[in-house]
């Protein structure tokens, strides 16, 4: 099996693997239509030109996933409500669209910005 990719399922015809690029995928499009979030960081056009972090790291570790999330908030709202509305949002679609385990998913507040 190709590094970064995971096992889903394994039947008589062959395993069913996902990618840590489809995972990161997952956590974006999640994070992206959770309360609060404006954006995430690392998109658009101009984050080809910065160095830095991307938006989404995946990490396959002996007892599951780890993900670390940076996101750009809207101002004037509670940053822990908004955290915590990403990272339930976050583990629920990973857990119905994957099955896999979870060990850490932390989620950052890289700025705060008006719509």
């Amino acid at each position: 099996m190709e590094r970064g990719h995971h096992v889903l399922a394994a039947t008589e015809f062959g395993n069913v693997s996902v990618s840590e690029a489809a995972i990161a995928q997952i956590v974006r499009h999640s994070a992206a239509e959770s309360y609060g979030v404006v954006a995430l960081v690392g998109q658009g056009i101009w984050s080809r030109f910065r160095s830095g972090k991307k938006g989404v790291e995946v990490e396959w570790r002996d007892d599951g996933l780890a993900i670390e999330l940076s996101v750009v908030v809207e101002r004037g709202l509670k940053l822990a409500e908004v955290a915590t509305a990403v990272r339930a949002r976050v583990l629920y679609e990973l857990e119905r669209m994957t099955g896999l385990p979870i060990a850490a998913l932390e989620v950052h507040i890289d700025k705060v910005r008006g719509r």
